[in-house]
């Protein structure tokens, strides 16, 4: 036999596995053994399956297998009692992962319960659902701090950011009190958090707030009209938060939106971060671990060193293209020095220390904080290569009713673009500025501008040396563009990409016509689902 042939024969014996026996039975030490009835709390454990031994440590990575495995003691679920006036059945969760639910209370709040564990079964291809595969893939989730989402509350009030107050309990293997849904959690750990979604979940951290809504009801009001904006700062504020905890798994449907009334009409949307599952990620320090985070940059572990902005920010590009756009690095460089001095040691000791259980903060806890510490010092630098990642490509972009968009080619250092609503306000031109931003050809090498729908108008002036390209999308509707501006040695720094029809473009010596007649050239991208 070869040395290939016996490393593989070694890995299927190893971790190979059949998908009926591979989850602890049941979350409580003594399983078998009736819980009493009047139990307020047992002995358990997130998931001793992902124990291994020497071999398994070595090929997958000791991650945090032993706070997986590590007997805590929690409070047993019981509907009636876990918030005032009780809970009750409300719907299944659509999660891939884990097991999850909406309960309602009394007072018609809703309440997200899932189980701390995950399965990843349903999110691969039916020909990788058995054996080794998915052995590997379902391993994985023992790179996740199990109790993490419980140490971040504190650290995000300190922040200035709203959150959710998880906790975690143990459903028994006889609970019959979540409906439909009982059989699915019996004998899990769970947690139960509030949900910021609905107006009747306004309260706490969100109180005053109008409306609360998910991101694609979010971006779809903000691109219907220019009454509605994101708020930036606040969210440039959340991500940086992100970035400390190491939290990469931040696409848009980990979020909701706050709404808040603003002069003139207007409503400012602030983000409510959710779902902590993947704070604390620690993944390469096994052989095929390692392996899998040199091929998936998202993959990165939680370490005194930031390992790579890029890796933490991956999942989460689609909805800081949308939200950073008006962000200058200023912004980014005072939040990041901001939150070093609200994150004191203080809040982060007590943080750990009440986030985990005592079992857990004996194994884990210190590390934990000192990391946290030294990841606090490189805040102000992290957040520079951030602004400096998001600054390449800037998505501007407008909304369906009328806007003009002016680029001005003010200096090779400064290329500003502002946004203006129609019909402008001719006494007061202020009060129609939607947007405005500069643009240094350094840091940004291409501005995307959206016209989306309404009779939209571009207007480009200036002569400089350096200026970023200026790529044009009106949208459906008739467009007007206008180029009068021009980069000395460099040609075609303006780009129009359009229908050939229902169009004006009066071209400049920068102007590159790429109108066409494929209607989708200006197709845009509202909600993820990229329609």
């Amino acid at each position: 036999m070869t040395p290939r042939t016996t490393l593989l024969a070694t890995l299927l014996v190893t971790f190979g596995c059949s998908r009926n026996t591979y989850f602890q039975p049941d979350a409580r030490l003594a399983f078998r053994t009736p819980l009493p009835s009047t139990a307020d709390s047992a002995q358990v454990t997130a998931g001793r399956h992902y124990h291994r031994g020497p071999l398994g440590r070595f090929f997958l990575g000791r991650h945090y297998r032993t706070s997986w495995a590590q007997p805590v003691t929690l409070p047993v679920f019981n509907p009636q009692t876990a918030v005032p006036g009780g809970l009750r059945f409300g719907k299944i969760g659509g999660g891939f992962q884990t097991t999850s639910m909406t309960l309602v209370g009394a007072d018609g709040r809703s309440y997200a319960l899932r189980s701390l564990d995950k399965d990843p079964y349903r999110t691969l291809p039916k020909v990788l659902r058995q054996g080794f595969v998915l052995t590997i893939v379902r391993d994985a989730t023992s790179a996740g701090m199990p109790y993490g989402a419980f140490v971040v509350p504190p650290l995000a009030a300190a922040a200035g950011l709203p959150h959710t107050t998880p906790r975690a309990f143990y459903v028994r293997a006889d609970e019959q009190g979540l409906g439909s849904a009982s059989e699915r959690f019996q004998g899990k750990v769970v947690l139960l958090e509030e949900k910021y979604e609905g107006k009747q979940n306004i309260a706490g951290p969100v109180a005053g707030a109008l409306d609360l809504e998910e991101s694609e009801d979010v971006l779809a009001e903000r691109y219907a009209s220019p009454k509605h904006q994101l708020d930036g700062n606040a969210y440039v504020r959340a991500r940086l938060l992100d970035l400390w905890l190491g939290d990469w798994d931040r696409h848009e449907g980990q979020w909701s939106w706050a709404a808040y009334a603003q002069p003139g009409g207007r409503t400012l949307w602030k983000p409510v971060p959710q779902d902590r599952d993947q704070v604390f990620f620690r993944f390469d320090d096994g052989l095929v671990s390692w392996l899998a985070s040199k091929l998936v940059a998202k993959f990165r572990t939680f370490s005194p060193r930031f390992e790579s902005v890029e890796g933490y920010t991956r999942n989460a590009a689609f909805m800081d293209e949308r939200a950073l756009a008006a962000v200058p690095r200023s912004e980014y460089l005072r939040t990041a020095r901001e939150l070093q001095q609200r994150l004191t040691d203080s809040v982060i000791v007590r943080a750990v220390r009440q986030g985990l259980p005592p079992e857990v903060f004996r194994l884990e806890g210190p590390r934990l904080i000192s990391t946290l510490q030294a990841r606090r010092a490189q805040l102000p630098a992290v957040a520079g290569t951030f602004y400096q990642l998001k600054a390449r490509q800037v998505l501007v972009a407008g909304t369906d009713a009328a806007e003009r968009f002016v680029v001005e080619r003010r200096a090779d250092t400064a290329t500003v673009v502002s946004v203006y609503s129609l019909p402008l306000n001719q006494k007061n031109p202020g009060t129609s500025l939607l947007y405005q931003r500069s643009f240094n050809p350094t840091d940004t090498r291409t501005v995307l501008l959206h016209g989306l729908e309404g009779k939209d108008e571009f207007v480009l002036t200036g002569h400089v040396r350096k200026s970023p390209f200026i790529d044009i999308y009106g949208g459906p509707d008739e467009d007007t563009v206008q180029d009068s501006s021009q980069v000395a040695g460099l040609r075609k720094r303006t780009r129009f990409f359009d229908t050939k029809r229902n169009n004006v473009l009066e071209p400049g010596p920068e102007t590159k016509d790429r109108t066409q007649h494929d209607v989708l050239s200006h197709a845009f991208d509202r909600d993820g689902s990229g329609r």
